[in-house]
């Protein structure tokens, strides 16, 4: 039997989250709801504008591992952070949330990532973010044992940017898939489906990557085409089942000739959507280990995703196991 459901890879960073106005975007060249790569120079000059912040251990695949965990799920994560003060942080913060995590700290290299998240008042985040050490990620940090005792190994779209977590992510899906295991893949943002469409594409057609995980930006950003139907036909023949998220619309779920449509939880007020995709991944990630049907497990989703949306921040402060037996789901 599998020791772990899921195995998370991704960048490794810590996450600092603020509010502003509309305006501080615009005097600060901030590109709304995309995830900005961003130098050391720039974080430090955006760092020192910024007001109170929240900050915490995050990453896209280290949002979807602590979620997992939330729900009771085993979880393991693999992501680069240095041997220094917010990597230390990272590692501690991780471990208490019930993700094991083992990579080894870098050392003499860049600083751990860290990305600076600016919350307008509508809810929207747009992410600067500077990779620091977790472009160093490599496949000599895969580790093997972790990948064939888990069910699924899971990593976001991100990775497609730095140059070697390509060669990790590709020794990780081989060494899956010689396991007799699954791979999922978030396409995380639709300004990284612009820079890799076409690798993207091939993951999927090739049958690298068998769970595919994306919003309705992202989907028609995938495939070039202002129709939602027209992209969700598409992403039916290149990957063996995929889940599309469409925010108050709740998601949509595709396997062969089935098709699952999902409602979104109803919440008070949108606070931060901070986390929403990364958690929605968890919450049917944590069912689909399972064995629980697609229906159930875009609910589970749905029900993260409405639960980290209602507040700062991207991690929920409610236990989700419990709320999801609340709701009669698990």
């Amino acid at each position: 039997m599998p020791q772990f459901d899921v195995l998370c890879i991704g960048n490794a960073i810590v996450d600092i989250i603020a509010r502003c106005d509309e305006a501080f975007l615009v005097d600060n060249s901030i590109v709304k709801g995309a995830m900005n790569l961003i130098d050391a120079e720039r974080a430090e000059l955006l760092y020192a504008r910024m007001g109170p912040a929240i900050e915490a251990s995050g990453g896209s695949a280290g949002n979807t591992a602590a979620g997992i965990a939330s729900f009771g799920g085993a979880v393991a994560y693999i992501g680069r952070v240095a041997d220094d003060h917010l990597g230390r942080v990272y590692a501690h913060d991780i471990g208490a949330q019930g993700v094991a995590f083992d990579s080894r700290p870098l050392e003499g290299g860049p600083p751990t990532a860290r990305s600076m998240i600016f919350v307008t008042p509508d809810g929207e985040r747009s992410m600067n973010t500077y990779l620091g050490a977790s472009v160093e990620l490599g496949p000599e940090d895969v580790e093997e044992d972790k990948v064939r005792a888990s069910r699924i190994t899971y990593f976001e779209g991100y990775l497609w940017d730095p140059p070697r977590a390509k060669e990790a992510i590709r020794l990780a899906a081989a060494q899956a898939h010689a396991a007799g295991r699954e791979v999922a893949m978030t396409l995380s943002d639709p300004f990284c489906v612009d820079r890799y469409r076409g690798e993207f594409l091939d993951l999927m057609r090739s049958g690298t990557v068998d769970i595919v995980f994306a919003n309705e930006s992202e989907l028609k950003s995938l495939y070039e085409t202002a129709s939602f139907e027209a992209g969700l036909e598409a992403i039916r023949g290149d990957c063996r089942l995929a889940a599309v998220t469409r925010s108050e619309k709740g998601s949509v779920v595709v396997r062969g000739d089935e098709t699952v449509e999902v409602m979104a939880i109803s919440v008070d007020a949108v606070v931060d959507t901070t986390g929403a995709g990364d958690f929605y991944a968890a919450g049917f990630l944590a069912g689909y280990t399972k064995g629980r049907g697609l229906a159930e497990c875009g609910a589970l989703g749905s029900l993260a995703a409405g639960l980290v949306i209602a507040q700062v921040g991207p991690r929920p402060r409610q236990n989700l196991r419990e709320e999801a037996q609340q709701a009669g789901l698990m």
